[in-house]
């Protein structure tokens, strides 16, 4: 099969060395998607105060669960592509690319719509503070539109990714966080736009990135072009697109739904709390970027060899990253325990005593038990990549319930500390089932 050089073939070679190649890109260019959001929080929080930080921090989830939803469904569409990939099947390699654009894009057009004309009573849902809804709805609505630019560049990233080349998605990712830094100022401060400033900036952001990727893939990848003849869409190839889709798609909408839940409580508990937890959880997302690369790396790696029939080689894979993942666990646990305050004083820009001691807690308390976080991420990604699509679900269920039950239980009983117990305990039953699946998958067997 013809590709640029670039592209890995994860199906021969040392599997560590090769995971960790394929990663690293993958990583950095996570840890500049996550420097969008970042750089809206620290802007907003200096320029605009307390009060638009908080209310960009009582929605943020709400676009953390579509981005989600949509980086999942785009990430199975290409673990189907990472299979024909690894097989060698061109012609199927690019119906599925064809088929994952439309429908993609059909389930977006559903659900994007149907988030925009219930938003306002969709914030009121989430106990968004009334000084702060007409800010937030201001802000989150270009933000839900913009989910179909999202859309195109996950597409783009993933499917470049199914074929060993993370290095694409990292270089223009760094262009387009550079330009969104320049844009947040131009727009909150020359401007004067206010929080919707933030949001245009990264949409600007978003566009620039898939026009490259676009470009990228015409000039360098003739196995991703795709003509009018590559959009057949049969049942052979729509149910297993969608299976694979639907799954990684629902899997982290479960995780982010149950999150959205609990920042509703989160958002009864007072400005200052909403500040902390905000805070708090942009922290989380960069110290648990390197177990999420991992796990979505696994998922590429997994179905490529799946697709060689290289079992062997997912078994290697598997024992190496979850080394790796505990490695960097133990790190964390070292961070959270000394710099914690420093990194919230950082985000939020304030000296708020109750800020920063919230966040710092909550920081102490949560990664302590991060371990179990890579176990859950790692097994489920792997699951994903050779066909198992149930066990991951069951697990993301079992967290929704848990936060149901906490946010209106726990937290009315306990306020914030309930949130802070929330997902350590959670973790510990969602970790059950994938472990005992992943034993008992005849892949971890077959020779």
């Amino acid at each position: 099969m013809k590709s640029a050089k670039t592209a890995l073939n994860l199906t021969e070679g040392r599997p560590v060395r090769l995971i960790l190649l394929f990663a690293v890109p993958v990583f950095l260019g996570n840890l500049f998607q996550i420097c969008y959001s970042l750089v809206d929080t620290k802007i907003v929080g200096r320029i605009l105060g307390e009060t638009a930080l908080a209310a960009v921090g009582s929605v943020s989830v709400l676009y953390t669960l579509l981005t989600g939803f949509f980086n999942g469904l785009s990430l199975g569409f290409s673990v189907v592509t990472a299979r024909f990939y690894g097989s060698g099947e061109e012609r199927k390699l690019k119906e599925n690319v064809a088929g994952a654009i439309v429908l993609g894009y059909l389930t977006a057009a559903v659900i994007i719509t149907g988030v925009a004309v219930f938003l306002r009573p969709i914030l009121t849902l989430l106990n968004v503070p009334p000084q702060q809804l007409d800010m937030a709805l201001s802000y989150i609505t270009l933000l839900v539109w913009g989910m179909f630019v999202t859309l195109a560049y996950n597409l783009c990233a993933n499917t470049l990714r199914a074929i060993g080349d993370s290095l694409t998605p990292l270089i223009f990712l760094v262009i387009a966080a550079l330009t969104n830094v320049a844009l947040d100022y131009l727009f909150i401060l020359v401007f004067g736009m206010g929080v919707q400033g933030a949001a245009v900036a990264t949409l600007i952001s978003q566009m620039l990135s898939v026009m490259l990727c676009l470009i990228r893939i015409r000039q360098s990848f003739p196995v991703l072009h795709i003509a009018r003849e590559h959009f057949v869409l049969s049942k052979d190839r729509v149910i297993p697109l969608y299976q694979s889709g639907l799954s990684m798609g629902l899997m982290s909408s479960l995780v982010n739904f149950g999150t959205l839940i609990l920042q509703s409580g989160i958002n009864q508990l007072g400005t200052e709390i909403i500040v902390a937890h905000t805070a708090a959880r942009k922290v989380c997302e960069i110290w648990g970027l390197p177990v999420s690369v991992l796990g979505s790396s696994m998922a590429t790696y997994c179905g490529q060899n799946y697709g060689a029939g290289r079992y062997d080689r997912i078994r290697q894979g598997m024992k190496s990253v979850l080394i790796l993942g505990a490695a960097w666990d133990g790190v964390v646990f070292i961070l959270a325990h000394t710099v914690s305050p420093y990194l919230i004083r950082f985000i939020t820009s304030s000296e708020n005593r109750e800020i920063v001691y919230w966040g710092t807690t909550y920081l102490k308390v949560d990664m302590s038990f991060l371990i179990v976080t890579m176990f859950i991420v790692i097994l489920r990604n792997c699951m994903q990549g050779f066909g198992d699509y149930r066990t991951p679900i069951l697990s993301s269920f079992i967290e929704l319930v848990g936060k149901l039950v906490f946010t209106f239980v726990f937290v009315k009983m306990f306020g914030y500390w309930g949130i802070i117990w929330t997902e350590p305990v959670i973790w510990f039953l969602m970790v059950i089932p994938l472990a005992v699946m992943t034993l008992r998958n005849p892949i971890m067997k077959r020779k």
